[in-house]
């Protein structure tokens, strides 16, 4: 059975109708943060894995909006970073870029060092690594696609999105437990009562914001792909979602201010995360659960041996850089929810603490922009520096 790129769009559509209606009916899927995406496309996937044991059915899907959609989402992720607002974080964000940046090689070397061990090849050891729990399902997609190009890895997709999603499971159950540990010596801030968030409140989308942003994310596509080509006989070639992502830094902080164009923020996210959701949908559309089998256990082996690593980094780097305090506890929560998930599931973590024990506003200000920019951009450097090494070429 095979769809066109239409058919393939209201099946993307229907499979997040489908996330939707069961994040809302099983309470974990909504409480660990997974997305709808990933909620429906693993359904849609269990579903097709029944029709393909019972009749042999195999459903075909469009790829030609994928690549569009996900260079997009990567473009508001560089519009959503305003340099201004960045510089607010001052001498603590430096601290903890100083924590995160080497976290992600050494995530890496962790899951390499285990899928080497495993018999694996060493990219199973990226997928297990910051490929797929800093960066997430967009960042794991991304790197998928580029794996099953140029590797001939049948079924990575499928891995990177079962990696993304169990990271996202782990990292909103560690951070909790593993905070309340740290704050065991350590008197709140404030009272409970006296929580509030400290995330400023964005203005609405409007749908004149969502044309205008549009409009920017598309431009950012076509200088993103300039950029790409200008650069594609360089010894070390930067891949073209990134290019995207520098597009739009470059927008935001120097084009859009020049010509007087206002960046709405809440509209940003909004096309950003539309252009993810359908994205991950479509994706989630092509796994093949039966053609994982063979790569399941030991990925999840990888993924384990991570949060472990991830916890026992956090408590003995990030907490004692940050300084060792409440609110280096709570940055630490941030920073499991990231290490392993997403800067959603981060913000949960923070905000599950704080809504107990207090307000802590540095860590509401340096862990989200880390998160939100930041964190992809590191990622994107150290994984192209790996990339370059033979191991990964073999």
């Amino acid at each position: 059975m095979t769809l066109d790129s239409t058919g393939t769009l209201a099946l993307a559509a229907a499979i997040l109708l489908a996330g939707r209606f069961l994040n809302a009916g099983i309470a974990p899927l909504a409480r660990y943060n997974i997305p709808q995406p990933i909620s429906g496309g693993l359904a849609f996937a269990l579903v097709a894995a029944a029709l393909h044991a019972w009749s042999g059915l195999v459903v075909e899907t469009s790829a030609t909006l994928r690549g569009p959609l996900l260079l997009a989402f990567f473009a508001s992720v560089g519009l959503s970073a305003d340099l201004k607002r960045l510089r607010q974080g001052g001498p603590k964000l430096l601290l903890f870029l100083a924590c995160v940046v080497p976290f992600l090689a050494l995530q890496d070397v962790v899951g390499t060092g285990l899928a080497i061990a495993l018999d694996q090849h060493p990219l199973i050891g990226l997928i297990g690594g910051s490929v797929t729990l800093v960066g997430g399902h967009g960042t794991g997609a991304a790197y998928a696609r580029i794996f099953e190009e140029t590797h001939s890895l049948a079924g990575v997709m499928g891995l990177a999105m079962a990696s993304a999603t169990i990271g996202l499971v782990l990292g909103g159950v560690v951070g909790g437990p593993v905070a309340q540990f740290l704050l065991r010596g350590h008197a709140p801030v404030a009272p409970a009562a006296a929580a509030t968030r400290t995330v400023e409140a964005a203005e609405p989308a409007t749908t004149e914001g969502a044309i205008v942003t549009t409009c920017l994310v598309l431009f950012c596509l076509l200088l993103g792909g300039w950029l790409a080509g200008l650069t594609a006989g360089a010894p070390i070639a930067l891949p073209d979602f990134l290019w995207c992502l520098f597009a739009g830094v470059l927008v935001r902080n120097l084009i859009a201010p020049v010509i007087r164009l206002p960046v709405s923020d809440a509209s940003v996210d909004l096309v950003g995360s539309m252009a993810l959701a359908l994205f991950l949908a479509m994706t989630m559309a092509t796994i093949r659960l039966w053609e994982l089998a063979a790569l399941a256990g030991p990925l999840m082996a990888i993924v384990g041996a991570q949060a472990v690593f991830s916890v026992i980094y956090a408590v003995l780097v990030v907490y004692r850089v940050m300084g060792r305090n409440y609110e280096a506890a709570v940055a630490t929560a941030g920073f499991l929810g990231f290490s392993m998930g997403a800067t959603a599931t981060a913000i949960a973590n923070m905000q599950a603490v704080a809504n107990r024990y207090g307000p802590a506003p540095v860590a509401f200000l340096v862990v989200p922009l880390t998160g939100a920019f930041f964190i992809d951009l590191a990622n994107a450097l150290v994984l192209t520096g790996a990339l370059s090494l033979p191991i990964y070429g073999e």
